[in-house]
């Protein structure tokens, strides 16, 4: 199950002309790095009140001319979600000025003499919608109030897209569905499948059945007249790219007979002129995240192959494909790299395709020519870490992009040619480099079947050779995601409390081949269970300043549900603290907002007949769900547990947490229950970060 991961920040943005032009070193004291003794004395660890000032910066977009960037910036300096705000810098002048009150996607005009954005308006939610102004934030208007849903939908791209001659935007907004009115009514009349939605954020418990539809604003046009809707119907469209030649946009719709039940995106354009809308793929598996050729004749996108694709995640990893723009001749543009792929996009030459690749616990940006020949990673470099979350191609191999090294939380960068790339931002400089952070580094170990894994230790701040340090495993999600080396702030402030932190890429995590994914089919709770348990030997092995008589184990969704299941199989951890972690695999199958996921990871719904392999007998897979649940093997629990859950999580609902709660008690455990009021699945609010964080600390050092 996917994770939800936001850490606060809160800093004033600096303008170019005060920042270094560095590589990440020249950002302060790196992991590990030693620090010179006059600093110590005022070089501080990091604690719980810093992640109000951690920032990140996330969606990026070079200008036409390569001269300026868009650019967002997270931060959470209030007790509240995190907010995004976009900005322009230019990189003539070093000046840096923000968009809007809440804002996101900052998108150029094809001349780069506008910007458009979304924003999400002043507190009450006035003035949210389309915006367009200058470059520098000038002469700012409102086009077109947008809406949005709170339907899952894998894969979501571009929502802002604009005409190759600059004169009208197409963008991506919802009306209501047919469902509506009864849905939302007194009874409420449930018809659909996918009744919840992905995460309420609020009190809104269920799907507000609206529809997202392709609609064209006309900037010249009166207001009463500037917008046209090019589709319509009972679909989702998303995922929009305008086309070369200004006839078609591009999007993403799932037009399956029941898109409820079968979740299977794929390809289609509508023409702007009359609406009409041809389909480019037809196939079982999924499409997603399309991107046109400069010169419109191609178009790249990101595929799978299998015929089941779960809504919520999949085993599956998905590459790189491309094909001519009437639909024919669909190739594996990515097939040289056997891991996932993310994010195609073209250079504006037409020579390359650059996208992101999940590698061993980083995410490199790659470059692929297009006539031939082997990808190339474009950043981090080969030999170091770092996490690629978004980027932007200019020409002459011009790339801007923002990373996540092991320094700190995402940063700006640019790339021009093949020079090394150089940082453009520090945001998080003024605290960090006051920060003692700690080392992480790879632990690579068989598992009990031999299976080789790699694992990331964060050494505790101040490691006492003759002492012993207490070892938490903090296990990730997905189960098909990956952790790594970058910043991970709460694994700092745990070090800085003398914890070691142990992650684990257990079977069935990404960045380590499409065979490693595959091996936890059919067996979640199995293999990858004892790859965590190997892991925690393997670092005990290696560190005599480990204490084995003091472990703790923690995750989040999936993290959370192999805690439950692993605190069932053995008594050595001291305590645990599962967060949105299922139970009961049945309950989680049927409760959830998605119901195809178990069916994607097993191989069957849980009412049919299923083999474990060839040659077994059939078995209910209900049952084997039932006896791969934690809830079944309570009894076995002497663990004391802390659960951790959001009180509106429609992913693994909070239901979950409940039953083992009084499991935990009729089996006489320790246990606490707390329940963050308007989170949904994994915590957001930074006043809930921080308590949790705080909490769970307490709870390990009361049971060591």
């Amino acid at each position: 199950m996917r994770a939800v991961l936001i850490l606060g920040s809160g800093l004033a943005l600096l303008h170019l002309a005060q920042l270094p032009s560095a590589s990440p070193s020249a950002r302060g004291p790196a992991a590990g790095d030693p620090v010179p003794v006059r600093a110590q004395a005022a070089m501080r660890d990091l604690a719980t009140s810093d992640l109000y000032r951690l920032r990140s910066v996330g969606d990026v977009r070079l200008s036409p001319d390569g001269r300026r960037i868009a650019y967002s910036v997270t931060s959470a300096d209030s007790p509240g979600r995190p907010r995004s705000r976009a900005w322009i810098t230019d990189l003539d002048t070093g000046r840096s000025t923000p968009l809007g009150n809440e804002s996101s996607n900052g998108r150029w005009s094809p001349d780069g003499s506008l910007v458009a954005w979304l924003d999400r308006g002043d507190d009450a939610g006035e003035g949210a919608g389309l915006m367009v102004s200058q470059p520098d934030g000038s002469d700012a208007r409102l086009l077109v109030a947008t809406s949005g849903t709170n339907h899952p939908l894998p894969g979501e791209g571009e929502r802002i897209s604009w005409s190759p001659d600059g004169t009208r935007i197409a963008f991506v907004s919802s009306t209501p569905g047919p469902e509506t009115d009864e849905a939302s009514g007194d009874p409420m009349v449930i018809t659909r499948y996918l009744y919840k939605p992905t995460a309420s954020e609020g009190m809104t418990r269920f799907n507000d059945n609206r529809r997202l539809h392709v609609f064209v604003a006309d900037l010249a046009a009166h207001p009463g007249q500037r917008v046209r809707q090019l589709t319509d119907g009972p679909y989702y469209e998303h995922s929009i790219a305008w086309s070369p030649r200004g006839d078609e946009i591009l999007f993403v719709s799932n037009r399956e007979p029941d898109p409820d039940r079968v979740f299977n995106n794929d390809l289609f354009a509508v023409d702007v002129a009359d609406r009409t809308v041809r389909r480019l793929t037809d196939t079982r598996s999924a499409e997603y995240q399309p991107a046109w050729s400069p010169d419109g004749r191609t178009i790249a996108f990101l595929g799978t192959t299998r015929p089941l694709t779960s809504s919520e995640t999949t085993m599956e990893d998905t590459h790189v494909w491309v094909m001519d723009a009437e639909g024919r001749n669909r190739r594996e543009a990515g097939a040289a790299i056997d891991n996932r792929q993310e994010r195609p996009a073209w250079s504006p030459e037409g020579d390359a395709l650059y996208f992101t690749v999940e590698e061993r616990g980083s995410v490199r940006l790659y470059r692929l020519p297009v006539s031939g020949g082997a990808p190339s990673p474009v950043a981090p470099d080969p030999t170091d870490a770092g996490a690629v979350s978004s980027f932007s191609v200019g020409r002459g191999r011009t790339v801007a992009f923002s990373m996540a090294t092991r320094s700190g939380p995402a940063e700006l960068f640019r790339r021009q040619q093949d020079w090394t790339p150089r940082q453009l931002t520090s945001l998080n400089r003024p605290l960090l480099a006051g920060r003692t952070l700690a080392l992480v580094e790879s632990i690579q170990y068989g598992s009990g079947d031999l299976t080789p894994i790699e694992a990331f230790l964060t050494r505790p701040v101040r490691v006492d050779p003759g002492g012993r340090h207490p070892l938490i495993a903090m296990i990730k999600g997905g189960p098909h995601a990956q952790q790594g080396p970058v910043f991970n702030a709460k694994a700092q402030i745990y070090a800085a409390h003398g914890f070691a932190v142990l992650m684990v890429n257990y079977r069935g995590s990404t960045g380590y081949g499409q065979a490693f994914a595959d091996a936890i089919f059919k067996d979640q709770n199995g293999g990858e269970a004892n790859d965590v348990l190997a892991g925690v030997d393997a670092a005990l092995a290696k560190y005599s300043w480990l204490d084995p008589q003091r472990l703790g184990i923690e995750g989040v969704s999936y993290g959370g549900q192999l805690t439950n299941w692993l605190i069932t199989r053995t008594p050595r951890f001291k305590a645990a603290i599962p967060t949105a972690g299922i139970s009961n695999l049945v309950t989680q199958n049927y409760l959830a907002y998605y119901h195809d996921y178990l069916a994607v990871e097993f191989g069957g719904y849980p009412h049919e007949q299923w083999q474990s392999d060839a040659g077994a007998k059939p078995r209910l897979l209900m049952d084997v769900l039932w006896e791969r649940s934690p809830l079944r093997h309570v009894a076995n629990v002497k663990t004391p547990v802390l659960l951790l859950h959001g009180e509106n999580d429609s992913d693994v609902p909070i239901a979950e947490a409940e039953q083992f709660y009084i499991a935990l008690k009729d089996a006489g455990v320790e246990t606490v229950m707390v329940r963050y009021p308007r989170e949904g699945h994994g915590l957001r609010e930074t006043v809930h970060v921080i308590d949790s964080i705080e909490r769970s600390i307490a709870w390990y050092e009361a049971h060591w």
